[in-house]
């Protein structure tokens, strides 16, 4: 699998505004995550100037980010938020109440469908099988009602499990598929079409991908009342294109008269979060020098793996000749748990404090307790500097996830 640097425009650390980490986090227990507010208020400054200047809608994914006690700080900012399903799109109902909730599922339940309904003001479907099924009760009850499409265009190297356009994908529908399915009484029910193709990208892979969009289904848009352009785009990054995003989004707005959506996580939350962590235990196999942490690549951090990619460590660079050079790895049986190799101005010892950056996104929403890990604290680091605790996790969050 190829290892994905991390870019070194990141404000990772920007947040601890000079200080330490010992000095700010060591009373902390570890591990640890802290949320950080005033990035995130940043973040939301960035994606409302994009909504404010185009007119288009900007919803939280929060398959990236569902800390909803921290909703109210991103809400002033966003039109709603996008879910995956049932649980999610209650959540965005309940904790960001009186903004859109838009829910996309690969294929929805029968026994859930009702009660999602409650919730959604858009429901998109993946497939025209799925549109036939519950389409007409969705439209019937008042709800916007999309399809996902798929426009054959990927724009990815090296994230192959998150590109949705790889040949055999199940998601989204090709133009061959609504030929052959999509009859018109299927698309009256349509208010929309939504589109995912990107992961953590510029606007230049979106303008590429508009152009095949506007190739398979420029026919249809203009009959369209909105076009989603789903999520993966690092509106938040530095360097990221915002003048490039703002030409597309008002290009398909001029092209098609139909309100624009898109549907970031990362963004939203980017390098709003840490992880702190303690070195446990340090051994040297070979050449090689190891350091155990008391935090876990699997569970903690699993996109380290899935991505797969290096994480931003406060104080630590690449690997060198010069400085010292550890192997990061977790406490648990997989050999695998491994964080990355990072360079060091001092040898690491046990009980060091180490500071993982970009840890909002991807983390808390999909920790797990393999091995009986626990579940990292929860802090969050207020825009005045106050450690406020927002969740901690015992013996008991372990064993009742398993039984009663």
């Amino acid at each position: 699998m190829m290892m994905i640097e991390v870019k070194e425009s990141r404000p990772c650390f920007a947040g601890l505004n000079g200080q330490r980490p010992e000095a700010l986090f060591g009373s902390l227990p570890t591990p640890c995550y802290i949320l950080d507010e005033a990035a995130l208020r940043h973040n939301g400054e960035i994606l409302a100037g994009v909504a404010n200047r185009t007119g288009c809608k900007i919803l939280l994914a929060q398959k990236a980010f569902s800390n909803y006690n921290l909703y109210p700080i991103l809400a002033p900012y966003l039109a709603g938020t996008e879910a995956s399903g049932l649980f999610e799109a209650r959540l965005g109902a309940e904790e960001m109440p009186g903004k859109e909730v838009h829910v996309f599922c690969g294929a929805y339940r029968d026994d859930q469908f009702e009660e999602l309904l409650n919730y959604a003001d858009h429901i998109v479907f993946n497939t025209p099988a799925q549109l036939a099924k519950f389409g007409p009760v969705a439209q019937n009850t008042g709800k916007s009602v999309g399809l996902r499409i798929n426009p054959e265009c990927s724009t990815q190297e090296g994230h192959d499990i998150y590109d949705p356009c790889a040949p055999g994908s199940r998601l989204g529908t090709t133009r061959a598929q609504w030929e052959e399915n999509m009859t018109p009484q299927l698309i009256r029910l349509l208010d929309g079409l939504h589109f995912h193709t990107l992961c953590e990208q510029d606007a230049d892979a979106l303008e590429m991908t508009l152009e095949a969009v506007e190739d398979r289904f420029g026919d249809v848009l203009p009959n369209m009342k909105w076009l989603n352009f789903g999520g993966g785009h690092h509106i938040t990054r530095p360097g990221y294109d915002i003048s490039r995003l703002e030409k597309c989004i008002r290009t398909a707005q001029e092209n098609w008269n139909l309100q624009v959506y898109l549907e970031p996580g990362e963004a939203c939350a980017l390098n709003a979060g840490y992880l702190a962590s303690r070195v446990l235990d340090v051994l040297k196999n070979g050449q090689t020098q190891i350091a155990i942490l008391d935090v876990s690549a699997a569970c903690h951090m699993p996109d380290v793996l899935e991505m797969p990619y290096r994480p931003p460590l406060y104080g630590a660079g690449k690997p060198t000749k010069t400085g010292h050079t550890f192997t990061l790895g977790g406490p648990t049986c997989l050999a695998g748990d491994i964080i990355g190799k990072y360079n060091f101005d001092s040898p690491l010892n046990e009980g060091d404090l180490l500071l993982f950056g970009d840890m909002a996104i991807y983390t808390t929403c999909k920790n797990n307790t393999f091995n009986g890990m626990p579940l990292p604290s929860i802090y969050v680091l207020r825009s005045d500097g106050r450690l406020q605790s927002l969740r901690s996790f015992e013996y008991t969050d372990f064993k009742f996830r398993l039984g009663c």
